[in-house]
């Protein structure tokens, strides 16, 4: 293609265009690292640091572990951590397993039942229940105070079903049809061909599922009294509201400033996800795309 059919958007930019360019990305950067440097910082610092500074540290001279350890040494924040994790885990394994075998009983052709199933699956996205009839569902059957309340109402999300069921559509189905053919029913299928063939649509549809019930407040703020809190319920009464810090520690008040100790528990609330998805990072495009671009 010569310089005078090549189309404007093929040609390389000038250096005024790239110039601009670099600004920008350098200054969404600055935006998204300098407030975390900041949160850490604070956590990190000392009371006196943190009083001279006016409440935020850029960066201490002298670090210290104090916050983290008045708020890890017992307490409302450990036991709320060991319950998000104990959700994360349990939750993300269940949905992911209710997940892949409704998504592949739907991809597959003929399934008596199957296309009425998915509209009414697609019924559920388009018009979400609201508050008091999912509050009233779990109060008649007897999840309230449970963990199981966390995690049944929201056992199965829509778009991840969709991606899923994309995913698996895509899959040849001369594999199919070779896995029928020596013998293989749909359990054999499913792990030994289907799945196998789906690690990165799986990760992707795993790492979402972790990120919402990690990052899921709301319905703790529901059904859980305050002993059985989460981590988040707790990052958001004792941090963003503002309210009850000494009880969010050990229950017997710290000696480290009260920012010092909101920053550290929200470090403690956001480090585990940014360490997990730099490994699944690699599978959000082909996994996402490859799942929507047939559904």
């Amino acid at each position: 293609m010569s310089a005078q059919t090549r189309p404007g958007w093929l040609e390389k930019p000038k250096p005024v265009t790239q110039a601009a360019k670099a600004v920008a990305l350098a200054t969404v950067v600055l935006l998204v690292c300098v407030p975390f440097l900041v949160i850490v910082s604070t956590s990190l610092a000392s009371t006196d640091e943190v009083v001279a500074n006016g409440g935020w540290v850029l960066w201490p001279t002298e670090p210290s572990l104090d916050a983290y350890r008045d708020i890890l040494d017992g307490g409302i924040v450990t036991h709320a951590l060991g319950v998000s994790a104990g959700v994360t885990v349990v939750g993300t394994l269940l949905s992911l397993a209710c997940t892949v075998t409704l998504a592949y009983a739907l991809s597959r052709p003929g399934v008596f039942g199957g296309r009425p199933a998915l509209l009414l699956i697609l019924f559920t996205f388009l018009f979400p229940p609201g508050m008091i009839p999912s509050f009233l569902l779990v109060k008649e059957l007897g999840l309230l105070d449970s963990y199981a309340s966390l995690v049944l109402p929201v056992l199965v999300n829509v778009f991840n079903l969709v991606v899923l069921r994309g995913f698996f559509q895509g899959i040849p189905e001369e594999l199919y049809e070779a896995a029928r053919l020596d013998g293989a029913g749909d359990w054999r299928v499913l792990f030994s061909v289907v799945l196998p063939l789906s690690k990165a649509a799986l990760a992707v549809v795993g790492l979402f599922y972790a990120v919402a019930y990690w990052n899921s407040w709301f319905y703790a703020s529901l059904y859980l009294e305050s002993d059985h809190w989460p981590l988040q319920q707790v990052l958001r009464t004792y941090v963003v509201a503002g309210s009850g810090l000494t009880d969010a520690t050990t229950g017997e008040g710290t000696v480290t400033a009260p920012q010092t100790v909101q920053m550290a528990v929200l470090v403690i609330a956001t480090v585990p996800i940014l360490l997990v998805y730099p490994f699944l990072q690699k599978y959000f495009t082909k996994g996402v795309l490859t799942g929507a671009i047939k559904s």
